[in-house]
């Protein structure tokens, strides 16, 4: 049985950071460029259960592969 995701839209900052949006409206509302914005699925128990923080660096962990992956292509 495949486990159910939730999404959280990231926006990765100049010096490393990642900052998190629940989705684009709220994003757009807080002046974020929508079209920055990477789309990442969470987890279920990481979303119900993990810490700002755990989201933060799954996130980030999660944008660097995806330019690691298109880097090499």
């Amino acid at each position: 049985m495949e486990e159910e995701q939730n999404i959280l839209f990231v926006r990765r900052e100049p010096d490393g950071a990642v900052t998190l949006y629940v989705d684009e409206d709220w994003a757009a509302e807080r002046g974020a460029n929508v079209s920055e914005l990477v789309k990442v699925p969470i987890p279920q128990e990481l979303y119900a259960n993990g810490t700002v923080q755990q989201l933060r660096e799954y996130a980030a962990t999660y944008v660097e592969s995806m330019s690691e992956t298109d880097s090499s292509s």
